[in-house]
């Protein structure tokens, strides 16, 4: 099972998202849940990286676990919440599709 921990802030703009565990749904290397995962998440990376506005730390400590963060200014908040929607509305896909090898979990950060 793979578990996705997504916080959001107290507008909605994505603020991390953390994968970990492995879907048991194929072979390695052939196992399309995982496959939705780290493609929807790399992607999200890739388009992130190097936004004006928006800064991000990433990593993959270990296969089978990957994590995001986010921080951002007014000059980033559209972009971010934009891509922040897409990534989450990908992820609950293939958590709806694939229930037994996905799980997301969605909390919001409430700034003091």
């Amino acid at each position: 099972m793979i578990g996705i921990d997504i916080v959001i802030d107290d507008t909605g703009i994505l603020r991390s998202c953390n994968a970990a565990g492995h879907a048991g749904a194929g072979k390695t290397g052939t196992d399309i849940v995982c496959a939705a995962v780290s493609v929807l998440i790399r992607t999200a990376v890739c388009v992130l990286s190097g936004k004006k506005g928006i800064s991000i730390r990433s990593a993959a400590p270990k296969p089978g676990h990957v994590r995001l963060e986010t921080e951002y200014t007014a000059e980033g908040r559209d972009f971010l919440s934009a891509a922040g929607e897409f990534l989450i509305a990908g992820l609950r896909s293939v958590a709806e599709e694939f229930p037994d090898n996905c799980k997301v979990t969605i909390v919001n950060e409430r700034r003091t």
